[in-house]
């Protein structure tokens, strides 16, 4: 089980390793809303995304027999280079299975961390199939990006520094929209914000066609995403929600909301225009749903989870020189 008590432990553990993010105020979308946006910038954090706090959480644990045989993790990026750097500060060999078409800036990251990568076709193959076949041969532990009680603990130590730092402001909080993708982050920052703040409302936000998370929620049960979807969100296209995350979703959140690849490019656009940040497509989905009109944000106070900022240069360029589109507040 996972509870208030573990994120606790978990940033004592975390505590002099992984960054304390920005917490952003004061831009101009407070005036664009007419609300107080709060943005966490875990964009900013090692290796470029949150999943760092995650996996040394769990690496952290292992004992040392452990340690000496390894770990085998699954990801499309930004949980493999959260796992190699927190491999390599422990001395624990790393084999990480990733797509073959992921974004060459997290297969260079994760190969620059000293991780030996194994490559899958994520349209024919199962990455976690392979990964668990690899971790059985090599007597390795096995670090699933999310369904995990100290991944989810790590993860949710966002949640607590974000409403640590809300407070250091004089804010709490009333509506805190956060990616979503096997709900490690969803269920951790809601559990951490729950806990301080019982009022505040969450809703998890993934992209149109990966949004298995909302139709489960609503549906009362486990759904799967449909084969052969697509969209710019590389690091959000988990085939359904965790059999750990999603119980704990489906107690403390809201609901979820979903963005297409169009609304996407216009907020990573408009965050490198007016808050001259670099977002990746999957880290940026928050802001798109607020920039979309998916939420209410006038008189209340909207927290953001910006969750990574690995995007490929050209990829990175080519959307900024798209026409401009895909919101509802320009």
């Amino acid at each position: 089980m996972v509870d208030f008590a573990a994120i606790e432990a978990a940033a004592r553990r975390l505590a002099g390793i992984t960054r304390r993010t920005p917490l952003l105020a004061g831009t101009p979308l407070d005036e664009l809303t007419g609300g107080r946006v709060l943005l966490k910038l875990e964009s900013l954090q090692l290796t470029g995304s949150f999943k760092i706090r995650g996996a040394w959480n769990r690496l952290a644990q292992l004992d040392p027999a452990e340690r000496r045989a390894g770990v085998v993790a699954f990801s499309s990026g930004n949980h493999a280079q959260g796992v190699a750097a927190a491999a390599r500060a422990l001395d624990i060999p790393a084999t990480i299975v990733m797509p073959a078409d992921a974004p060459q800036v997290k297969l260079a990251g994760t190969r620059a961390l000293g991780a030996n990568i194994v490559t899958y076709d994520r349209h024919s193959e199962d990455r976690e199939a392979i990964a668990m076949q690899l971790a059985a041969r090599r007597g390795a532990t096995l670090v699933p990006s999310y369904d995990d009680p100290a991944i989810i603990a790590g993860q949710g130590t966002v949640g607590l520094e974000l409403v640590e730092q809300a407070g250091e402001l004089g804010l709490a909080p009333d509506l805190v929209l956060l990616a979503c993708s096997g709900g490690g982050l969803a269920s951790g920052v809601a559990l951490a914000t729950r806990a301080l703040l019982p009022a505040c409302e969450l809703n998890c936000v993934e992209p149109a066609g990966f949004d298995d998370t909302r139709r489960s929620l609503l549906a009362g049960e486990r759904l799967a995403n449909a084969p052969g979807g697509q969209s710019l969100c590389d690091a959000l296209l988990a085939p359904a929600p965790g059999r750990l995350t999603f119980p704990l979703l489906q107690r403390l959140l809201a609901g979820g909301l979903a963005v297409s690849d169009d609304e996407v490019r216009h907020a990573m656009a408009w965050a490198f225009r007016h808050l001259k940040l670099v977002i990746e497509p999957g880290g940026v989905v928050a802001l798109a749903a607020l920039l979309a009109g998916r939420v209410l944000a006038r008189g209340r106070t909207v927290a953001l989870v910006i969750s990574g900022g690995n995007v490929d240069a050209g990829l990175f360029s080519a959307l900024l020189q798209a026409p401009a589109g895909g919101g509802a507040v320009q």
